[in-house]
């Protein structure tokens, strides 16, 4: 009877070790506290409705068309574009940095680490690039997130061509080789799971985000579609808790063979359903601490920046040097519920790297650093120059 009281706790311990060790796990258990407790559960159930319908349901949507279109498109060596001619190569390396998300970026860097591309390339593409907080800008107000799309290319072009022309510090010598990838891991069951109800609520959910966008009126399907986003706002986080990480990066280059149309197909379903929990996560805790600091704290966020209005622009694109698409998306969100204004907006959009900075660290960490210092100073031009004209 000792023995197996032993071994019961033995078990119990790892179990709470590995629960304790995956601090992710605090986001549904946050949420799940926040509908419990009466004073916010109003509060938090229509957040999270709105999280999912008006954000994550685009995203995922967006994000399918993305992939469907890269796969079908040939592989592009960005070395044959520079023999050609280097304006060129610049100018492609800036298009696939303002693609929504980090996908054409993570290409770019990695074609750079390989020696395929100048430096010029692997500083317009993170100059580009808004990474994730793409979608998220597109999705809720989309004639700003195209003209910061067409002001990122237009920025990261320049920015490659005076590097390649003036500044260019980088030997070719100086630019470390990619490392050995292990083959991809299995595709967890959290995954699994994931990408069957994602492929059964997809339409549908894509139908009633559409009809919502246009203002129809539910009618007394209202609370019962808001429920269901909720739950399904909820069940993400907790898939997103769930889930292994890997990233798109080590998904897209860690195997070792060649995949057939399977594999490929269930990567491509994978980069999805990741990409979209990571967005959507972030998004969710970005729109529960404006609503409570708000609704329930009574702060006025809007009316404390414009007191220090000089220094938004500033504090913007210094979160932008921050690696990862977290807190751009943060950023973003403060900018679509009107906290912030669009200087600070493009300052945090053209000096933010995304996730194309973490293997551009990994892999060749001296020309990282140097390429999102060059991106910072056309952020702080732009940003101020435009709170200038505002």
């Amino acid at each position: 009877m000792f023995f197996y009281s032993l071994k019961d706790a033995v078990n119990f311990a790892a179990l709470q070790g590995k629960f304790t060790s995956n601090k992710r796990l605090l986001l549904p258990i946050l949420l799940t506290l926040a509908i419990a407790y009466p004073p916010l559960r109003s509060v938090t159930i229509t957040t999270l409705a709105d999280a999912f319908f008006q954000v994550t349901v685009f995203v995922a949507s967006t994000l399918y068309l993305y992939r469907h279109l890269v796969d079908k498109l040939p592989h592009l060596q960005l070395s044959a574009l520079y023999t050609r001619s280097p304006i060129l190569e610049v100018a492609f390396a800036a298009f696939l940095g303002a693609l929504p998300g980090c996908g054409g970026a993570i290409v770019v860097v990695t074609q750079f680490t390989q020696r395929q591309a100048s430096f010029g390339a692997l500083v317009a593409v993170l100059t580009a690039t808004m990474g994730d907080a793409a979608f998220l800008l597109l999705a809720q107000k989309p004639l700003e997130g195209l003209l910061i799309l067409l002001l990122g290319i237009s920025v990261g072009f320049l920015s490659g061509i005076t590097v390649n022309r003036f500044c260019n510090p980088l030997p070719a010598s100086a630019i470390t080789k990619p490392k050995m990838q292990m083959p991809a891991k299995p595709i967890s069951y959290v995954d699994q799971i994931s990408i069957i109800y994602w492929q059964i609520i997809m339409l549908p959910c894509l139908i009633i985000a559409l009809l919502m966008a246009f203002n129809i009126d539910f009618g007394l399907f209202t609370h019962a579609i808001e429920l269901f986003g909720c739950t399904m706002a909820v069940l993400i986080a907790v898939a997103w808790s769930l889930s292994p990480i890997t990233s798109t990066y080590n998904m897209e280059s860690s195997s070792t063979k060649k995949p057939d149309m399977k594999e490929k197909q269930a990567v491509r379903y994978l980069q999805i359903i990741k990409d979209t929990h990571f967005v959507s996560a972030w998004v969710i805790v970005s729109f529960m601490l404006y609503e409570i600091l708000v609704n329930v704290g009574g702060l006025d966020v809007a009316s404390w920046f414009s007191e220090f209005a000089m220094f938004t622009p500033l504090m913007a694109v210094l979160v932008g040097l921050l690696p990862g698409c977290g807190p751009q998306i943060v950023v973003t969100t403060l900018y679509i519920q009107g906290v912030i204004p669009f200087s600070a907006l493009a300052g945090n959009a053209i000096s933010n790297d995304g996730d194309a900075l973490f293997p551009a660290i990994a892999l060749a960490p001296k020309a990282a650093l140097l390429a999102t210092l060059y991106s910072t100073i056309p952020a702080l031009i732009v940003a101020y120059t435009l709170y200038g004209w505002s």
